[in-house]
């Protein structure tokens, strides 16, 4: 075992055992001075099983949207109606922003006019042509025109109806960038929009070697200050490290979370990774703990089963935290009955 580890083990073993002398008191010294242990209610106890152990990575993150769309018209005009702002939800297929559209239906109709007008030629000189009376030439050269000017007329029915911004789903808008009565251009950014629904991702920055363990599709904890634990699920693992700091941004999804108060892009969550590591442990409450000995083994109390007799155990420790230490196991180990408080007044069998 590692100096530290056994020198944090210690401490903490010192800790508790400080905690409940101060909490026995007198009643410690009088059990002592009858030399007999206390009664079935003087302790606690609890059965563990084996369980796989997970190591943790806890990491800060940043919450942020998936993907954002920027929306546009594709012809160009005033604009003359703009129904949201930063900051609304819209619903799918509502009307976002509107040109001026005049000039573009006077366009419609001259091009669909022409339409109509070279139908009426082709049929005009097909019926010469059944006469001999024109040219085949010339009756190729009016159905050319039909085709021409039916072409003309879908693009200028597109600009039409390109002229309206739809919502293409449900949303948000993230940034607006233009007013009312501006000129706007093909391509020019007007909305700057995202989804709300299976959108959000928290983005992690991992070392190299914590990003190696872990795999898209696997699931993580994410906390938020208001809404709690959410579960979340990585969805993109870089193959590059971020240059300037040799970290890998991972994105995690977080399919059921919503547009809720208290939550917005750039909000610093905490994400929880946790990596099996192939071992079988004991998770014990760090109250059970009664000494480390020189050989850096814990040291537990336990009851067998059906026994009113205690036993004290050493085991090998695999890790520890504030509230649990995690003694190494076999897969197929049987269960334990841990003391996990009064073991201070327990007479201990072979003793």
């Amino acid at each position: 075992m590692k100096p530290d580890l056994l020198q944090n083990l210690t401490a903490k073993f010192m800790f508790v055992k400080l905690f409940f002398l101060l909490l026995a008191g007198g009643f410690t010294s009088l059990a002592s001075a009858q030399n007999a242990p206390v009664s079935a209610q003087g302790y606690d106890s609890e059965e563990v099983y084996v369980e796989p152990y997970f190591n943790e990575i806890r990491r800060t993150g940043k919450l942020d949207f998936k993907r954002t769309l920027n929306l546009s018209f594709k012809s160009s005009g005033y604009l003359t109606r703009l129904t949201v702002d930063e900051g609304d939800i819209f619903k799918a297929e509502q009307l976002l922003a509107a040109l001026e559209t005049d000039e573009l239906i006077e366009e419609k109709n001259a091009s669909y006019a022409e339409l109509l007008q070279a139908k009426r030629d082709v049929r005009r000189i097909k019926q010469l042509a059944e006469k001999k009376l024109t040219f085949e030439q010339e009756l190729d050269s009016a159905e050319t025109r039909v085709e021409t000017t039916r072409a003309r007329y879908k693009v200028a029915y597109y600009n039409l109806e390109k002229a309206r911004i739809a919502a293409p789903f449900d949303g948000v808008v993230l940034a607006r960038h233009t007013e009312l009565g501006e000129l706007q251009s093909p391509g020019t950014q007007v909305l700057e929009v995202a989804a709300l629904k299976n959108n959000w991702i928290a983005k992690v920055a991992l070392t190299g070697a914590e990003v190696s363990r872990v795999s898209v599709g696997q699931k993580v904890s994410v906390v938020l200050e208001r809404l709690g634990e959410v579960e979340g699920v990585i969805t993109k693992v870089p193959a590059i490290a971020n240059t300037r700091g040799q970290l890998f941004m991972i994105e995690v999804l977080l399919p059921e979370l919503s547009l809720a108060k208290g939550v917005a892009a750039g909000q610093i969550v905490e994400v929880l990774i946790r990596i099996s590591v192939g071992q079988s442990v004991y998770r014990i409450p760090i109250e059970a703990l009664i000494a480390v000995d020189d050989a850096g083994k814990a040291l537990v109390m336990v009851s067998p089963a059906e026994q009113r007799q205690f036993v004290e155990q050493a085991f090998d420790i695999l890790s520890l935290d504030n509230s649990y230490v995690y003694l190494l196991a076999n897969e197929f180990d049987q269960p334990l009955n841990i003391i996990t408080r009064g073991w201070q007044h327990l007479s201990v069998s072979g003793r």
